[in-house]
């Protein structure tokens, strides 16, 4: 199946509008989804591939090393020039025997970093590597530098980061350009809409959101019933405020929107989410986090054209409930 394609921002990457985020097939760590099979990880990028994705974003902070590990093992298997491309990153080390993670962007950590996702993922090269989050802030400076080089001597093809704001962007263009940003961005995550998103269509730095659906909280399928009943370690269950009140009942009322604007289209609630994201014409693409096969259908948000009115239903939404609008 073929899917629309776009130019990200300044590199020369042709993806899909649509990518795969392997957050959740890293399996089990203090940020994890819960327990996750590796034979269905692999059945489900088999078959988003064959649904016209052409990329990958991971990180080795997904299970610890083993997102990358998983997807490591499926090209192996492979032939190259079916290959996706594979995005991932670096700033959360983890010690060994430990079950999370921990802040390091210094050159060392990212040079030694770069090396391990390399051996993981067993390829030579990364199409795009990204800093995960920029801490400490005052090593920005010299994490740029360091991945600028790492480009430079052909470890990765492009660099960018994740979850970087604004006035952190600019502290770096003096050093290299900075080719891709990765934010959060959903319809219950706006905040990027204020100067993040001008700043970036400004100076054409591809936007690739994560969580279009808001980790599930929008895709049509989050009931009551379904968030009590979330295994215990599914990082959602303690540590998200959206499934929880008193967000949780106004979250529950905008899926209700959705589901009604979903519907004359034969579509999912989570498909508007996700072509919502894609309307926004500063937004390159969307990661859409997958983990089973028939999750792929999620992909069709690709086509999707919202109308006027679809997207004036949802500002209405927000209309009546101020309190979940991004503020300046």
């Amino acid at each position: 199946m073929s899917m629309k394609r776009v130019t990200l921002g300044r590199s020369d990457l042709e993806i899909s509008v649509i990518g795969l985020g392997a957050w959740a097939i890293g399996g089990p760590w203090e940020y994890g989804w819960g327990e996750q099979n590796d034979k269905e990880s692999v059945a489900t990028i088999r078959s988003v591939l064959e649904r016209g994705i052409n990329w990958i974003d991971t990180a080795p902070a997904y299970g610890l090393g083993h997102s990358e590990e998983v997807i490591g093992n499926f090209l192996k298997e492979i032939p190259a020039a079916d290959r996706p491309l594979i995005f991932t990153k670096c700033g959360l080390p983890w010690k060994e025997g430990a079950r999370g993670v921990y802040n390091d962007i210094s050159p060392t950590s990212i040079q030694k970093e770069i090396d391990m996702s390399l051996r993981r993922l067993k390829v030579d090269v990364v199409d795009l590597y990204q800093i995960h989050w920029p801490s400490p802030d005052e090593d920005i400076e010299k994490a740029w530098e360091t991945m600028a080089n790492l480009k430079r001597i052909e470890k990765v093809r492009h660099i960018g980061v994740s979850n970087f704001s604004a006035a952190q962007l600019e502290r770096m263009e003096s050093i290299a350009p900075v080719e891709t940003l990765q934010p959060n961005y959903s319809l219950l995550s706006r905040s990027i809409e204020i100067d993040i998103l001008p700043y970036c269509k400004k100076r054409n730095i591809g936007v690739i959101s994560y969580s279009p659906m808001a980790s599930g909280m929008l895709s049509g399928k989050m009931t009551r019933s379904r968030i009590a009943t979330l295994p215990a370690d599914d990082w959602r269950k303690k540590k998200s405020d959206m499934l929880n009140e008193p967000q949780l009942t106004k979250n529950l009322a905008l899926v209700d929107v959705l589901t009604n604007i979903a519907n004359p289209y034969g579509r999912s609630a989570g498909e508007v989410a996700v072509a919502w994201v894609l309307r926004n014409p500063s937004i390159s693409a969307a990661i859409v986090g997958m983990r089973r096969p028939e999750q792929s259908s999620i992909i069709a948000a690709g086509d999707l054209e919202l109308g006027s009115d679809d997207l004036d239903r949802i500002e209405r939404f927000f209309t009546d409930h101020p309190d979940m609008k991004p503020t300046s």
